[in-house]
């Protein structure tokens, strides 16, 4: 969603469906109060509609199953996936949809949205940098972007925490959220 005055840019209006094959939705949380874990989910779609004339118009919506979340641990991505944390059993969808964008120039901006996981749906921003646009090798129009968050996950209501021997907690209560997004026009030019 580059600058509005930028005119090689207006050739972006469209829907375009996010790539899960060339995207990635991660995240990374402090563990044991010394090192983080990193993760992702590997089961998510989305829409963007972008306004290249205008992009504080644009939109974005997205959808991920909770129950793809992949640590590279099993024991740990069960864990989280159970009633403790995400309740993928019971929620199997957590779900962005934006509410605005403001453009913070040169290719960078900042999308306010709305975050549902499980049952509590609270505002989440998320700062964006146009990465570049372009035909793939298959002929089709693609627009890449990358973004991060960060958020409180007991804002949420995921709470589930162990107590250290040596202080602290298991597991940190701010959650980095890392997006790394491609996404197909849906009907080229």
């Amino acid at each position: 969603m580059p600058s509005a005055s930028s005119a090689p840019y207006q050739g972006l209006t469209g829907t375009y469906s996010i790539d899960p094959a060339h995207s990635t939705i991660g995240f990374s949380v402090r563990h044991a109060m010394i090192a983080n874990v990193r993760g992702k989910f590997t089961a998510f779609e989305g829409l963007l509609k972008i306004d290249g004339s205008h992009p504080t118009r644009s939109e974005a919506h997205v959808s991920v199953q909770t129950g793809s979340l992949d640590t590279g641990i099993a024991q740990r991505d069960a864990h989280v996936t159970s009633a403790d944390f995400l309740d993928s059993a019971t929620f199997p969808l957590m779900t962005f949809r934006s509410t605005g964008i403001v453009d913070a120039a040169e290719g960078q901006f900042r999308m306010s949205g709305l975050l549902r996981i499980k049952d509590v749906e609270l505002p989440l921003r998320i700062d964006l940098e146009f990465g570049g646009a372009g035909q793939d090798a298959d002929g089709q129009n693609r627009v890449g972007f990358e973004g991060t968050a960060t958020l409180k996950r007991s804002d949420w209501g995921i709470d589930w925490n162990s107590a250290l021997a040596t202080g602290g907690v298991l597991i940190g209560d701010k959650v980095k959220l890392v997006l790394d997004i491609s996404a197909v026009e849906l009907e080229p030019r």
